[in-house]
């Protein structure tokens, strides 16, 4: 199998790494990609949000699937452009991608398919904001109804934070807060079969114990030994499938990754927000722990054949993986510094480093290029080993400025 995957992120790169180690994989091929990605397959510098150029070189290529990694690419339409040319594309068409790119629509499949979510205004003026802001009260939640990169969305108790931030947006969806800890759970579909993961938790704050400004994700683990028992079972009743439904029902049919971000409050399971991808970082764990032959799967999801997939298989250890992101991350990050100690850091075998923001220098010299420049990622019979050994990882490698925090699956571990 040729196997073109579209992006150039950390979450590319585990999804890469994965493919490259499945033997029915023949050619491996990514665009535009990073400087790890290269290592492991034939990079092409082709803009990932020109639908016309990706189904061009996937045809060029001869791909029997294309893997199209982030939401950018998705909301404009390449899966649609690549399913065009007749090449069978793991990822939804962009009218079903809307699930991501507006939250307006979001709430409105979850309304028509009966998914429990927070309450919630959509604004488009200050006096709506305002309004919505005070029927709720503090915390406030205010998520721009766009795509964002993960940071679009304010958490505040303070009211003329949250609406600065309406008053940034063209038009936010304002709702109420959910208590209780999160959880991450990707389901991959053909428009009608749903095929639940294993559940994950990310760290949206840039520092340790969940303070500074919100980031794409920090880190992230996999299993979570506090999940109860059943948790992925209530999702894909509830949540998953429902939404699958709704969204054919529409005549929206959705195939490829649906995301999950969920609150587990007191009040019960809630959806936070939907994805129309794999998460970054949750799925440089979750990938880690899947011992099934990944492009089998998502060749699956692209020709409708999941239900004939036999049940995945999975490591009963742990995952865990610490983002390093460059200075002023992320408000302003700083690009261009030099990247040492990665060899030192897969060393030992015990954990690998996937790259996000990295490009090589004309000296072969890797360089930072973007926020979120490496995740670091180990394994371990239980969370403690895995998270050992990737701080042991992290300790290895140089970045001017960089940062990262120290507490990620840190209580988890320790519980």
């Amino acid at each position: 199998m040729k196997v073109l995957v579209i992006g150039g992120g950390a979450r590319e790169h585990a999804l890469c790494r994965s493919l490259s180690q499945d033997p029915s994989v023949t050619e491996l091929h990514c665009a535009p990609g990073n400087a790890g990605i290269a290592q492991v397959a034939t990079v092409h510098p082709v803009d990932q949000l020109d639908g016309a150029l990706v189904a061009d070189l996937a045809a060029k290529l001869g791909a029997d699937l294309v893997v199209v990694g982030p939401e950018a690419p998705l909301v404009a339409g390449v899966a649609d452009a690549v399913r065009a040319a007749g090449i069978p594309v793991f990822g939804p068409s962009g009218a079903a991608a809307q699930l991501e790119g507006s939250k307006a629509f979001a709430k409105d499949v979850m309304a028509g398919a009966g998914v429990p979510t927070a309450r919630s205004y959509v604004c488009t003026t200050p006096e709506e904001a305002a309004e919505a802001l005070d029927a709720f009260g503090a915390p406030y939640v205010v998520k721009d109804d766009g795509l964002a990169a993960g940071k679009g969305v304010v958490v505040t108790s303070d009211r003329a934070a949250a609406l600065a931030h309406a008053a940034s947006c063209e038009r936010v969806v304002i709702e109420e807060y959910l208590d209780g800890p999160e959880v991450s759970l990707f389901a991959i579909t053909d428009g009608t079969t749903v095929l639940p993961l294993q559940p994950a938790q990310d760290f949206k704050r840039a520092l340790d114990g969940d303070e500074g400004p919100n980031t794409g994700g920090m880190g992230a683990y996999s299993p979570l030994p506090w999940a109860p028992a059943g948790l992925v079972q209530e999702v894909l009743d509830t949540v998953l499938q429902p939404t699958v439904d709704e969204l054919r029902r529409r005549g929206t049919g959705f195939s490829g990754l649906l995301y999950a971000g969920l609150a587990l409050t007191s009040r019960g399971t809630r959806v936070i927000e939907f994805n129309a991808r794999f998460g970054d970082p949750e799925t440089q764990v979750v990938l880690a722990r899947l011992r099934t032959p990944l492009a089998g799967v998502l060749l699956a999801s692209a020709t409708g054949t999941l239900d004939q997939l036999e049940p995945l298989r999975w490591d009963e250890g742990a995952a865990v993986t610490v983002v390093i992101a460059s200075e002023g991350y992320p408000a302003a990050p700083r690009t261009g510094d030099p990247i040492e100690g990665l060899a030192e850091a897969e060393a030992d075998g015990t954990a690998y480093v996937l790259h996000a923001g990295t490009k090589a220098d004309e000296d072969g010299r890797v360089l930072s290029a973007g926020g979120r420049v490496l995740s670091v990622t180990a394994t371990g019979a239980d969370l403690a080993e895995a998270r050992d050994r990737a701080y042991a990882a992290v300790a290895r490698i140089s970045l001017k400025g960089g940062q990262h925090r120290t507490d990620i699956a840190l209580k988890a571990a320790t519980a």
